[in-house]
């Protein structure tokens, strides 16, 4: 329905003037503020995407992705008997048996999500992406996080990028699809939202912020832009669509601000692991701290 976007319009200083008010939120305290960082930690995609990524860090970040807060503290606050994990373990294909193993070992039942689609750039072309996520699948990812080719959306082939998603999603199968926009690299707000109800017109179970490796991650405006698009698409077609902030969110409190914008926006409904996900390689260390 490529009417629904020909007409967008972003008024990005409104936009930005809601970010700035966004920065001024007053924090949670006390109870509250573990309760929300517990919450935080069940919607983390912990994840490893370096190139000297081993099978012994791989098996360590699964350990940790099933016990990601610490025995005592989770006592203390009567928590130890609720199963608190993160939502997913997130690796590069070549790691993605390895992690697969390590959960199993570990006996817990925690998704293994792989990135595909030529990470972090998406400058391959379309058969090689697609051979990528069908053996991402085949090691056994359950959560196929794909990258756009920024310059589809940058010289305005909406219908190409509709096509290769959709592609895409076909070859995930089974597996979730989050769809990477890399926002920073899209050149306007306008283009984020455009961007965001193609990739959600084409299949994709979650729109993503960015891949973590451009200069410009995960921002409030591009945040705020992406979940009107989100509710814009479930008002339309009673589709809930997920959405996941990453690259750049290191802080509990910026963690619990996400989380708040996520309510304000789209609503409790999306404060699950369903449908809202952080990524995330050191933000665990920072709510452990806080909690």
């Amino acid at each position: 329905e490529f009417g629904w976007i020909s007409k967008v319009y972003v008024n990005r200083p409104a936009v930005e003037k809601h970010a700035e008010e966004i920065k001024k939120w007053r924090t949670v305290k006390g109870n509250w503020q573990a309760a929300w960082l517990l919450k935080a930690v069940t919607c983390i995609d912990l994840t490893t995407l370096s190139g000297d990524d081993t099978p012994s860090n791989v098996r360590r970040l699964c350990v940790k992705a099933k016990y990601p807060i610490r025995e005592d503290l989770l006592k203390a606050l009567d928590m130890h008997d609720k199963g608190i994990t993160v939502g997913a373990v997130c690796v590069y294909p070549a790691r993605v048996t390895d992690a697969v193993n390590a959960l199993k070992a570990a006996g817990c039942n925690i998704p293994v999500a792989s990135v595909a689609a030529g990470f972090p750039s998406g400058q391959t072309p379309l058969e090689t992406k697609l051979a990528e996520i069908r053996l991402a699948v085949e090691y056994g990812a359950r959560e196929i996080d794909i990258v756009i080719s920024r310059s589809l959306v940058l010289t305005g082939q909406w219908e190409g990028l509709y096509e290769e998603i959709r592609q895409c999603r076909q070859a995930c199968g089974e597996a979730h699809m989050k769809t990477i926009l890399a926002t920073g690299e899209l050149g306007s707000l306008t283009n984020v939202y455009k961007a965001s109800m193609i990739a959600m017109m084409a299949g994709s179970d979650f729109i993503k912020t960015s891949t973590g490796k451009e200069v410009e991650n995960a921002t409030f405006p591009v945040g705020i832009v992406m979940m009107r698009a989100i509710y814009q698409f479930y008002s339309l077609t009673g589709n809930k669509v997920g959405f996941k902030p990453a690259g750049g969110i290191r802080t509990a409190q910026e963690a619990i601000t996400w989380l708040m914008l996520v309510k304000e926006e789209l609503g409790v409904e999306w404060l699950t692991p369903e449908l809202f996900r952080l990524g995330a390689s050191s933000l665990l260390e920072d709510i452990e701290k806080q909690v």
